[in-house]
């Protein structure tokens, strides 16, 4: 736990004052793991797809921002594995299918997202810690993309009802989707309508994001019930998931897929929009595709490639 603390991704005030007693859930799980002389393996919502929205990224496929969250990763399983020998694992459970048409995300821009991710762990030698799980991998071949959103959703959701009242009544709830309301708003690219009329259908889209979503975690908890559970959203002290900060980035909510990477002149990495990104540096391309961005010290137009 202590491992995993410095990582923790939350907007409480006061983080500084975490100690592994505030995580009696993880704990547990952890513990589990450990008495069995077992690899403790985790299991990680995200890395669905990349926003549509080309402000904010490079393009459909994963890039640097994601093969260093992937890196990361890998790297704090080592860091486990030196106080645990049997080691750890992360299983990336891609939630890009489950709710990519209220994003508008086509279901072909997610496979391609996905096997890309998979060919990039495979490239850089993660497999040994890292693996993949997606909606192609439940309810078995013959359902479609649609019948299996909705099979999942009907049976392992909350009603519309329950989820409108949690968010009126639990502020971790409200914060989720105010911020999942804020990114769809983000990622809404040509827009012909009102802001009012994009807020509302944001608004509306949101609870939907937020009821699939619910539907994956109860999928991957009835799949991996002694997996630990870890989110790449804000999670507050005992909550039941982990939230874990795969990059740096001044928001709280920012991951690789919703946004660009920047490497900073003094070698860091932060993860911004790619427009804003752009005037801070020069794209940099990887194997024929953009890859990140490079800090110049003003305004850039110049690409380079590596």
């Amino acid at each position: 736990m202590r491992l995993l603390i410095p990582h923790r991704r939350t907007v409480e005030p006061d983080p500084h004052l975490d100690t592994p007693d505030d995580f009696p859930e993880q704990l547990g799980q952890i513990a589990d793991f450990v008495a069995r002389g077992e690899r403790i393996v985790f299991s990680l919502p995200g890395f669905p797809c990349k926003s549509p929205n080309p402000d904010k990224v490079l393009g459909r496929l994963p890039d640097h921002g994601e093969r260093l969250a992937l890196r990361f990763l890998d790297s704090l399983c080592a860091e486990i594995e030196k106080v645990h020998p049997p080691g750890a694992k992360v299983l990336i459970c891609s939630d890009g299918h489950i709710f990519g048409d209220v994003v508008r995300v086509p279901d072909e821009h997610v496979d391609a997202y996905n096997d890309a991710l998979l060919d990039m762990i495979r490239a850089e030698g993660l497999a040994g810690r890292l693996d993949t799980f997606d909606l192609r991998d439940c309810y078995g071949p013959d359902l479609s993309y649609d019948e299996k959103r909705e099979l999942a959703a009907r049976t392992l959701g909350p009603t519309l009802e329950e989820l409108r009242a949690e968010v009126r009544e639990d502020e971790p709830s409200r914060r989720m989707y105010l911020g999942i309301t804020r990114f769809l708003v983000e990622d809404t690219a040509g827009w012909e309508g009102s802001r009012s009329a994009l807020q509302r259908d944001c608004r509306r889209r949101a609870y939907e994001v937020i009821l699939r979503s619910r539907a994956w975690s109860e999928l991957i908890s009835e799949r991996y019930p002694h997996h630990v559970r870890l989110s790449i959203h804000p999670q507050n002290r005992g909550a039941a998931k982990f939230g874990i900060r795969l990059l740096g980035a001044a928001d709280a909510w920012t991951t690789p897929w919703h946004s660009a990477p920047l490497r900073r002149a003094d070698g860091t990495w932060e993860l911004m929009h790619r427009r804003d990104a752009a005037r801070l540096g020069r794209e940099v391309r990887r194997d024929g595709r953009p890859s990140h961005f490079e800090e110049t010290g003003g305004a850039a137009d110049a690409t380079a490639a590596v």
